[in-house]
């Protein structure tokens, strides 16, 4: 019987064409599942839990991988497997699961941050979006609010995205000062194709007096992609946290405990 095992990893994805593999560019699915093939001597095929778009970067990232046999996973496999990664890439934890839990399926929860810098910096240029015109951050997050008031974000999907539905439940979205940095929190159930750059690039018009809030919500309510703001740059956007329920890591509490 074949033995499920759950992947949490983090990766900067300045360098990669998404996590997805693709067949126009290296995607960090395919990085992994060659190092994972090779330290574990047989091929490996692993399964995120949600695509992240080219550029976009996550902080915690989980896939899951089946196997025939059962996986003694110590520190010093983990330290290996990182050493066979390249340093944009890093692997936390393999622990096994249930094989009815799923890294995509059983999902509840995404949450993103998207962050924004006023000033250029050599250290964070990659991992921010430097964004120089100065925003109101009340009446962004008087946009923002009106997002949990909808299920339906047609509008801020890329077009040709292969989905039944629009629709998402959102449970958090608001702008919060922190530091040198303007960081955007949205949680949800899911999202769509390229969602969350195009509702930060719309609130930014908001921000900038370019836009109404009334007019960001007449967005909302048109469900059309052209009449949404342009898509920010993906080098500000961060999955930050992929939620489960709490029995889906029910087993590696089992095997801690031993």
């Amino acid at each position: 019987m074949k033995q499920r095992y759950f992947i949490q990893l983090s990766y900067r994805g300045t360098a990669y064409n998404g996590w997805q593999i693709q067949p126009n560019g290296l995607a960090v699915q395919e990085v992994l599942e060659q190092k994972l093939s090779q330290i574990l001597r047989e091929p490996i095929t692993i399964i995120g839990s949600g695509r992240t778009d080219t550029g976009v970067h996550a902080e915690q990232q989980f896939a899951h991988f089946e196997i025939e046999r059962a996986l003694e996973i110590t520190d010093a496999f983990i330290h290996a497997l990182n050493c066979m990664l390249p340093p944009d890439i890093a692997v936390q934890q393999i622990f096994p699961v249930e094989p009815r839990v799923h890294a995509r399926f059983s999902a509840i929860s995404r949450y993103y941050q998207y962050r924004i810098r006023r000033q250029k910096s050599p250290f964070l240029d990659l991992l921010v979006y430097v964004f120089r015109p100065e925003l109101d951050v009340e009446r962004m997050n008087e946009a923002a609010s009106l997002l949990l008031k909808y299920d339906d974000f047609q509008s801020f999907s890329k077009v040709r995205t292969k989905v039944s539905h629009f629709r998402c439940e959102i449970h958090r979205a608001e702008w919060v000062v922190e530091a040198d940095e303007l960081v955007f929190h949205i949680k949800a159930n899911r999202f769509l194709y390229g969602m969350v750059r195009t509702l930060v690039g719309t609130m930014l018009e908001v921000g900038q007096g370019r836009m109404t809030v009334v007019e960001f919500e007449q967005i909302i309510q048109a469900k059309d992609r052209t009449k949404a703001g342009r898509s920010a740059p993906a080098s500000g956007l961060f999955l930050v946290e992929v939620g489960y329920p709490p029995e889906t890591f029910a087993k590696k509490m089992m095997d801690d405990e031993l």
